[in-house]
């Protein structure tokens, strides 16, 4: 059976990681308390962060603003910032 958290995104039970895909204490809250659905949410917007904004991941800097990021979509309830980009009208 497949393993189930309470997505801190998505603020539902929904399963979850099906492993920790960053190192540290990051990648631990991450993997406890993210969906996979809120996870595959998040690449999209972190691939359209990394092209728009051009950054390159060999640069701490870059590093750091993507994981700033990171918090704050999957934990804080923000939306990324893309600028030049226009959300589809449902």
């Amino acid at each position: 059976m497949a393993r189930t958290v309470m997505c801190a995104r998505l603020k539902k039970e929904l399963p979850g990681l099906d492993f920790q895909l960053i190192p540290g204490e990051l990648g631990k809250r991450v993997f406890d308390n993210i969906s996979k659905e809120a996870w595959t949410d998040w690449q999209k917007k972190q691939t359209m962060l990394i092209n728009e904004k051009k950054l390159n991941l060999m640069n701490a800097d870059d590093r750091k603003l993507l994981e700033t990021e990171m918090v704050k979509y999957l934990f804080e309830g923000q939306e990324v910032d893309i600028e030049g980009y226009t959300p589809p009208s449902a």
